[in-house]
Order: structure tokens, then C-alpha cells, then sequence
């Protein structure tokens, strides 16, 4: 009886030699028997995760992560036109756009990099978020309806506000999720274009999301006009 709760008390060390000290082993009955505890393997296996996860995060961020420097930000509002120009394009008029806040920030104040990440600023018109959240939801929005009306024959709008359905519930969710996912960066200082990864650039997404936006309201006035979903 002695033998068999000894038996179960230990482990087999195939493998868990490394993770105990080397005076837990001993030798029972002619077996390589190890008396390890769990708190010790616990702790050690969390270590190791933990070093892991850090090493994984600081090998995305050398792959993908570019630092934009305030000198770099001050260059691009000189050489870049757009810069110069009103939301409309044109050059601003001195005093009168200004006034009635055609003219966005300078790149240098609205940077999350470098300028103000209060609330309002970065939720303003020429503001990092708005554009970048937009753009996302416009994206995904697409994407699920095409799937969505291929797969239950309903609208955009009906999908939304029919009672049978759970559709308003699943935009809130995603609406508050990508808000969210898209804050936290800003927040920390981190522009979108501080990021690429190949062809996924903070440009190419920026003109996808555009494009999504304009495909999204054209579908969705299209429908509300005809009646019937554009996908089916």
C-alpha cells in the first residue's frame, strides 16, 4: 500500500528531468522515479510562456512597427501639397477658411505621434480616429452583408431592425469592438502609418475603407430604393 501511494505521488521523469532539481530523483524499485512538485512545473511553465509571449511581441513590432519622428512629420507638412490645401482641395483663403474650419489641423498638432491625444482631438473632423474606425467598419460592413444577404435573402436594413433577427445586436458588438481595437493605439502614441506589414500599409487600407464607405452607402440606398437586397 506504502509503494502504491509513493507510486502515485510521483511522475514519470520522460521529459521533466530539466524542470526539477537533480537531487529529486531517485530510484524506486529499480525505477527512475521524480518527485516533482506542481507548484514548481506551474511556475516554470508560466516563465517560459511569459518570456515567450514578450520575445513573440518584440519580434511583430521589429516586422512591422515604424517609428515616425517629429522631424520626419515637419518634412512631409513642407514637401507635401495636400498639406496646403482645404478638405475641398483648394487653397485655403487666408483668414476665411481658417475661420469656418475648412483647413485641417497641421499634420504636427493632429499626429498621435506628437500631438494632442485628448478626446475631442482625436475624435475631431481631421482627428486620427474617425477616418480610421470608418473606414474598418465600412470594410467589415461589406464583407458581412454580401454573406449575410446570400445567406438569409435580407436586406442590410432588414437584417438590422427585423425582430427575428439579431443583427442590430452583432453591429453594436462590432461597432464597439473596432472603435476599441482602434483607440488603444492611437491613444498610446501610434499612428496607423506607424504600421505595414508588405502590401497592408496604412495607405492601402486608408483607400480600401474609402471605397468600402462609398460601396456600403451605394448598397444600402439601393436597397432601400428597390426593396430587395443586391445579393441574393
Amino acid at each position: 500500500m506504502a509503494a502504491a501511494m509513493m507510486s502515485q505521488m510521483t511522475v514519470t521523469a520522460s521529459g521533466l528531468g530539466s524542470l526539477v532539481p537533480i537531487n529529486r530523483i531517485k530510484h524506486l524499485n529499480g525505477n527512475t522515479s521524480v518527485m516533482g512538485t506542481p507548484r514548481v512545473a506551474t511556475s516554470l511553465a508560466g516563465r517560459v510562456r511569459c518570456e515567450a509571449g514578450k520575445g513573440l511581441r518584440e519580434t511583430i513590432d521589429e516586422s512591422t512597427k515604424k517609428e515616425i519622428t517629429e522631424g520626419e512629420i515637419l518634412k512631409n507638412m513642407e514637401t507635401n501639397e495636400s498639406e496646403q490645401r482645404s478638405y475641398f482641395g483648394a487653397k485655403p483663403t487666408p483668414g476665411f477658411d481658417q475661420a469656418i474650419g475648412f483647413t485641417p489641423r497641421p499634420e504636427i498638432e493632429r499626429r498621435p505621434e506628437t500631438g494632442d491625444k485628448s478626446f475631442l482631438s482625436v475624435f475631431a473632423f481631421d482627428g486620427a480616429a474617425p477616418e480610421t474606425i470608418n473606414c474598418r467598419l465600412a470594410m467589415l460592413g461589406i464583407v458581412w452583408a454580401f454573406f449575410a444577404e446570400k445567406a438569409t435573402g435580407l436586406t442590410v436594413m432588414q437584417q438590422l431592425f427585423n425582430p427575428s433577427t439579431s443583427g442590430l445586436i452583432y453591429f453594436v458588438g462590432a461597432v464597439q469592438l473596432f472603435t476599441y481595437a482602434s483607440i488603444v493605439p492611437i491613444m498610446n502614441g501610434e499612428s496607423t502609418d506607424a504600421r505595414s506589414f508588405g502590401p497592408f500599409t496604412a495607405q492601402a487600407e486608408r483607400w480600401n475603407g474609402r471605397l468600402a464607405m462609398l460601396g456600403f452607402l451605394s448598397l444600402v440606398v439601393t436597397e432601400l430604393i428597390r426593396g430587395t437586397p443586391v445579393f441574393h
